[in-house]
C-alpha cells in the first residue's frame, strides 16, 4: 500500500465489495496447518505481503495448562505483526511461529484479566536493547482498554483502577531493577521506551461504565495505518470493563477476534462479512468433571459462549469462516479435540450455518484469504 490519500478509499471500497459479494462468491478461505504435539508447524516467517493468523495459544482461563498456552494470537500483514492478547507463554510461543521481533508492529489487549495480559510487559522487557532478531528497535504501539472508572479492591493498590496506559507504567517501576542494571552496564533500554501505550475508551455517546459495559452499539475506529484499519465494539464479560472485541481490516481480507464474550448483537455487527471470526468457545459440559466449586463453574458459565451458540453467531454475521479458540476447559482431558470438532459442526448443522467451523490449537497457522480470492 502507498502513504497517499487515495490509498483509505481504495481500501475501503475493496472491503466494500467484497462484503457485497458474499452470497455470490463461494471459495475456499483458509489454508491451515495443523501443529502435532511431537512436530508442531512453523508458520511463515513475518515478511512478505499477504494476510495470515496465527493461534500462538488457545487456552481459556488462568490456570496454566501444559498442553495449551495463554490466549494469545498474531496478525501478520505486508509483513508486519500484530498480536491480540499476551497470554502465558505468548513471547515462546511467538518466537516458536517463527515471527521476528523487528517485525512486531502492535499488541492490541482485549481487556485486563490476567490469562489476556500476563506476558504483555515481558514483550518489551525481554526485547529492549536487543539487536538482529532478537528483539526490537523502535517503539511499538499498544493498544487497551481504559480505566474502568471504579476503584481497587486490591490490598496495597488503593485508588482508582489503571487503564492500560496505567498498568504499563506501573509495571515498568515494578521490573525497573533489571533495564537500570542494565543500563549502567551501557547495554539495553528502558522498556517503557519502545511501547507508544493507548488507553481504548468507548465513544461517549455509548454511555457505557462499569455498571452497564456492553450496550448494543456500532463500531468504532481504533487505529488505521497503510496496513490496516481496526475497528472495536464493547462485550460483556461480568464485572470486567471495558472489554473489547477487535476487527482487522485489510486490502487481503479481515479477521475478528471476539475477546472473552457472552453472545452479544455487538459481535454479529462488528463480525458482519468478515473472512475469519475468532471466537472463544466453552462447553459446559466439560466442565463437570474438573471439581471445581459450583460458583465457579457459575462465573465461568456467566462470562462466556457456550459453543454450541458458534454456528448462530457465525450465520447471523456472514462470517466465512469460525475459528473456535480461548477453549474452556482447555484440558484434552475434559473435552477432546474430537468432541470439540463434533460439537462445532453440531452447533453450525443446528444453525444451518455453511461456512468452516475450524478447532484452534496452538501454533496453527492459517493464510488467509478473502472473499472472491483465487484459492
Amino acid at each position: 500500500m502507498n502513504d497517499s490519500p487515495d490509498a483509505y478509499p481504495s481500501r475501503r471500497g475493496l472491503l466494500g465489495a467484497v462484503a457485497a459479494s458474499a452470497s455470490a462468491v463461494a471459495v475456499p478461505l483458509l489454508s491451515a496447518e495443523r501443529a502435532s504435539a511431537a512436530a508442531p508447524v512453523t508458520a511463515p516467517s513475518s515478511s512478505g505481503s499477504g494476510l495470515s493468523l496465527t493461534l500462538l495459544g488457545t487456552n481459556g482461563g488462568p490456570p496454566p495448562l501444559a498442553t495449551r498456552y495463554g490466549i494469545s494470537s498474531a496478525v501478520v500483514v505486508n509483513g508486519r505483526t500484530y498480536v491480540v492478547d499476551c497470554g502465558r507463554g505468548a513471547v515462546t510461543q511467538y518466537l516458536r511461529a517463527g515471527l521476528s521481533m523487528p517485525s512486531l508492529a502492535g499488541i492490541f489487549l482485549t481487556h485486563l484479566h490476567a490469562d489476556h495480559i500476563v506476558d504483555y510487559y515481558a514483550f518489551p522487557m525481554l526485547a529492549a536493547g536487543a539487536s538482529g532478531s532478537q528483539g526490537f528497535q523502535e517503539p511499538i504501539d499498544v493498544y487497551g482498554p481504559g480505566p474502568a472508572g471504579i476503584s481497587s479492591t486490591v490490598t496495597g493498590a488503593p485508588g482508582p483502577l489503571p487503564g492500560t496506559v496505567g498498568m504499563t507504567r506501573l509495571a515498568g517501576q515494578a521490573y525497573a531493577a533489571s533495564p537500570t542494571f542494565f543500563m549502567a552496564e551501557h547495554t539495553g533500554t528502558d522498556p517503557g521506551s519502545l511501547l507508544n501505550v493507548h488507553d481504548v475508551l468507548p465513544p461517549s455517546g455509548t454511555q457505557a461504565s462499569a455498571a452497564r459495559t456492553a450496550p448494543t452499539m456500532r463500531p468504532f475506529t481504533v487505529m488505521e495505518n497503510d496496513d490496516l484499519k481496526v475497528s472495536a465494539v464493547l462485550v460483556p464479560h461480568g464485572a470486567v470493563f471495558p472489554a473489547y472485541a477487535y476487527r482487522f481490516d485489510t486490502d487481503h481480507g479481515s479477521i475478528v477476534f471476539s475477546g472473552d464474550t457472552t453472545p452479544t448483537p455487538n459481535v454479529v455487527t462488528l463480525a458482519r462479512g468478515a473472512d475469519v471470526l475468532v471466537h472463544e468457545a466453552l462447553h459446559p459440559d466439560g466442565l463437570a468433571g474438573l471439581g471445581l466449586p459450583q460458583t465457579l463453574i457459575d462465573h465461568i458459565l456467566a462470562g462466556h459462549t457456550d459453543v454450541a451458540r458458534l454456528g448462530r453467531i457465525a450465520a447471523e454475521a456472514d462470517a466465512r469462516t469460525l475459528v473456535a479458540t480461548h477453549l474452556s476447559p482447555g484440558q484434552q482431558t475434559a473435552v477432546s479435540d474430537s468432541t470439540w470438532r463434533r460439537l462445532l459442526s453440531d452447533s453450525a448443522r443446528d444453525a444451518d450455518y455453511g461456512g468452516r467451523m475450524l478447532l484452534g490449537s496452538d501454533l496453527t497457522h492459517f493464510a488467509v484469504r478473502q472473499r472472491g480470492a483465487t484459492p
